[in-house]
């Protein structure tokens, strides 16, 4: 597995994420296949990394209200 840069990409604070500063998480989508995601309050914390399909999926899912306890 290589190793992917993400020192030069631009984050951007979910729209779901708590507008008090707390359990916030970023994005970006500066790549074509992948969708990075970190937890703001660790900038330069890991970022965990999910196929663009598969965070379609899961924001899909947020959106239309089909995960129990969101």
């Amino acid at each position: 597995m290589r190793a992917i840069d993400l020192s030069n990409i631009t984050w951007r604070k979910s729209t779901y994420s708590n507008p008090d500063g707390g359990q916030c998480i970023e994005v970006s989508d500066d790549l074509p296949a992948l969708v990075p995601v970190r937890d703001s309050k660790h900038p330069h914390g890991p970022a965990l990394l999910f196929e663009a399909s598969a965070w379609s999926a899961f924001v899909a899912a947020v959106q239309g209200g089909q995960l129990p306890g969101v």
